[in-house]
């Protein structure tokens, strides 16, 4: 049952709270066609229980302010984060509180805040699952409440209006995918001083000063030393924005991309997009930048916007 319903505010009874409310008005209408005095105390105390739950919900959504929104890399049609910063004024008071995102293009999973910290922010992270890559708009955020006893549903609303970047789903890549420069199992010392490992059968690209002789003629087939430092080569991928259409197909090539980018965090490997469109070819690196370079991406004239390095 709503009481009050506004732009910022709204209030609610509950079921439990239209049982109590109606129990209330009994024992009121039994007091007074009786005169006992002892229905009268039991009216009163069931009338100050009631305020008192409208007055302490009405104080939890008080003293709570949105510092930051951040969505993290959240990819479409899969379930990711997005972190939520509250400041609370209130001196860290038990809150109680639901937490509801409303999102374009998405639904965002209810959070739960029993009580923000006395200093500091407090971080509240709140699953979310978007439909298509792109920016998309986070309009508000709810507050709602039901404490302390569950009579009275308060919700405060507060409006964000931010936009986030939804990243390209990723997509599994081929064991080999188009565009990597050198083979996957290829590895380069760093600068410095490193001292033999181990050691491990030849690959391309290996340099021939590196052949463990003694190994090599006991396995009868080409081994080479390993160092401490070694570190994976780093992946390089290209897309040519003219070479494609707005379209299913140009979808599906971002997703796997998406998906080579993924691949490259989890090996530890570093990444870089290589970016054509109309003006001009941009060379982008490190695994979040190409990330939101190919949610930002246009096939065909539409070319490619500046992507936000957050």
């Amino acid at each position: 049952m709503r009481l009050w319903n506004d732009r910022h505010l709204r209030l609610s009874l509950t079921g439990l709270g239209i049982q109590y409310l109606l129990a209330l008005l009994a024992v009121g209408a039994f007091s007074v066609n009786t005169g006992n005095n002892l229905l009268y105390l039991v009216f009163s105390l069931m009338l100050g229980l009631f305020l008192v739950s409208g007055v302490l919900s009405r104080r939890a959504l008080q003293g709570l302010q949105v510092t930051a929104l951040d969505e993290g890399n959240l990819f479409a049609r899969v379930r990711g984060g997005i972190r939520l910063r509250l400041e609370d004024s209130g001196g860290g008071r038990l809150r109680g509180l639901e937490l509801h995102l409303t999102m374009d293009d998405g639904a965002v999973e209810p959070g739960f805040l029993g009580s923000a910290s006395r200093t500091g922010e407090t971080l509240v992270v709140l699953q979310a699952r978007a439909g298509h890559r792109g920016e998309t708009q986070i309009q508000r955020l709810e507050l709602r409440t039901r404490f302390p006893f569950g009579l009275l549903e308060k919700s405060r609303f507060i409006d964000l209006n931010q936009s986030v970047l939804v990243l390209p789903h990723p997509r599994t890549p081929p064991a080999r995918p188009a565009g990597w420069r050198g083979e996957g199992h290829r590895s380069l010392t760093q600068a410095g001083d490193s001292s033999p490992e181990g050691t491990r059968p030849l690959r391309l690209g290996d340099p021939p000063g590196r052949v463990h002789w003694k190994r090599t003629a006991q396995r009868g087939q080409p081994w080479v030393r390993t160092f401490e430092d070694e570190r994976p080569l780093g992946l390089h991928v290209r897309l040519n924005l003219g070479d494609w259409s707005p379209g299913r197909p140009f979808e599906r090539e971002l997703e796997r991309l998406s998906g080579t980018i993924l691949q490259a965090r989890l090996q530890k490997r570093d990444i870089s997009l290589e970016l054509h469109g109309p003006g001009g070819i941009r060379e982008i690196r490190g695994h979040t930048a190409c990330w939101r370079a190919l949610a930002l991406a246009q096939a065909g004239a539409g070319g490619m916007q500046e992507a936000p390095l957050s």
